[in-house]
């Protein structure tokens, strides 16, 4: 039987949404191993002159704990 934590994230990107959550997956899979999946849970962005400037993501990682 596995046993599994679940993490909450912030993630930007002045790209795209999709790049915003790739970045905070890229970036826990340096320290967290046997990441299983990705749950979007909000997204957000904020507007600089009439333009989205940032986009943002609020993730939450599920991982296996290892024994």
């Amino acid at each position: 039987m596995s046993v599994l934590k679940v993490v909450e994230l912030l993630s930007a990107s002045t790209e795209s949404w999709e790049d915003a959550a790739n970045k905070a997956v890229a970036k826990a899979s340096e320290t967290l191993k046997g990441i299983r999946s990705v749950y979007i849970q909000e997204q957000s962005a904020t507007v600089r002159d009439g333009k989205i400037h940032e986009y943002r993501v609020n993730v939450k990682l599920t991982f296996e704990v290892l024994d």
